[in-house]
């Protein structure tokens, strides 16, 4: 019948089918531009998603308010961002790529440093305040909204009074950098399985390894 249709009358495709919205990911990666930034712990946003990129032979692009790489997981579409904002405007980025890629929000994660759990250590939320760290802020007021998924990735507390911006726009010590590979695999495990399985699920099975 669709053929006929088009044959008739011209119509694309397009008119008659629209994309399935929950077959549609945003993975967020949060993170600062620039070699100065590239392996520091507040980056590791950016670190996980370059790791599922490399494991699907996905390459970034330079787009619109960031990189993007497309990767395609039994039959999703899983669009992955690394914004170009800067840290304090991810919520820009994030807001974008939702609108004009038709993202619903329950479909959207968002992968962020926190040093309230120790390093390598994976907790996904549904919900929750923003911790104080400025790219949840960000996007915590654009979505006026706490209830989004974020996956924290833990980088630990290891410094003193008045030194935990020095401590997460450091450099990975020598043994993190020794364990961050087998973490790093880990995580896009959970990636994979938040779009596959769905998010319920994947709190279960990862949160706290």
């Amino acid at each position: 019948m669709f053929e006929f249709l088009k044959s008739l009358f011209g119509f694309k495709k397009a008119y008659f089918e629209e994309d399935d919205p929950m077959k549609k990911f945003l993975i967020v990666g949060l993170g600062n531009i620039g070699a100065e930034y590239l392996e520091t712990r507040h980056n590791i946003g950016f670190k996980v998603l370059d790791a599922l990129a490399s494991q699907e032979s996905a390459s970034f692009e330079s787009a619109r308010l960031g990189d993007i790489a497309t990767v395609k997981i039994k039959g999703k579409s899983v669009l992955c961002l690394k914004p170009s904002t800067y840290m304090n405007l991810s919520g820009k980025a994030l807001k974008y790529w939702m609108d004009k890629e038709k993202i619903p929000l329950q479909n959207v994660l968002i992968i962020t440093d926190d040093i309230n759990l120790p390093f390598g250590t994976l907790r996904l939320k549904t919900k929750g305040s923003n911790g104080g760290h400025n790219g949840l802020k960000d996007i915590q007021n654009v979505l006026q909204s706490s209830k989004y998924n974020r996956f924290r990735f833990g980088v630990g507390a290891d410094f003193g009074k008045g030194r935990q911006v020095d401590y997460v726009l450091g450099n990975w010590n020598e043994t993190e950098r020794e364990q961050l590979e087998e973490r790093l695999q880990k995580s896009s495990e959970l990636i994979r399985s938040f779009v596959l399985a769905g998010v319920n699920i994947t709190m279960n099975q990862f949160n706290g390894t």
